[in-house]
């Protein structure tokens, strides 16, 4: 009796580890009404619609770089900060001005950290640039960069994904201009982009 019990219990855990590993269309993940062009190439594109003081954003920063980290070769990560406000301007306008300057891999973290763990104000651009100075980036070449045209026809563009994309909230995963992953856990995110990919890979053989 015992061990029909233990067997019980097992076959149920199995189930229970079945069922977890679906992934739905329509309830993990949602199609975009009008599928958009992508800029990846033969590479299916991964767009992660963010911005610095998201605390959703934050919490899935460390996962997703995780990920990135490992994500399949067939496969192109590229973040778009969002701005919903005008205050959120200057954080987006960082971020394009630190990946023109080759800064992001350090200073991507950095901006989460000061904002969310240590409560750092950095919602201009004189408060900005004095933090990323103090994390060893040249101000005079940041400053440039910030105020630069290119960064401000980037900010465009994004704001064009982000209509394109009817972007409501954030963080938001747009897969290969098709598939909407929002609303969920990191790890949970992180599941179903996985198996989201898969999808999108079938889907172009």
């Amino acid at each position: 009796m015992r061990f029909i019990k233990q067997l019980f219990a097992m076959l149920a855990l199995l189930c229970a580890a079945s069922v977890h590993a679906e992934v739905t269309a329509g309830v993990d993940y949602k199609f975009l009404p009008a599928p958009q062009p992508t800029s990846s190439g033969k590479k299916i594109e991964v767009l992660e619609f963010f911005f610095y003081e998201c605390s959703h954003c934050d919490h899935l920063h460390g996962p997703l770089s995780e990920w990135e980290k490992h994500k399949p070769k067939d496969v192109e990560l590229q973040l778009v900060p969002v701005m919903f406000r005008e205050t959120q301007e200057p954080l987006a306008r960082a971020y394009y001005a630190l990946e023109a300057m080759g800064k992001t891999g350090k200073l991507h973290a950095a901006l989460f950290d000061a904002i969310h763990r240590n409560n750092i104000d950095l919602r201009d651009e004189a408060k900005i640039t004095e933090f990323v100075a103090k994390q060893g980036v040249d101000r005079a070449k940041f400053s440039a960069a910030y105020n630069s045209f290119s960064i401000g026809s980037k900010l465009n563009r994004s704001n064009q994904l982000v209509n394109n994309y009817r972007v409501m909230g954030t963080p938001t995963i747009a897969v290969d201009g098709k598939y909407i992953i929002t609303g969920l856990q990191p790890d949970e995110t992180i599941r179903v982009l996985e198996e989201v990919i898969k999808v999108a890979r079938k889907e172009r053989n």
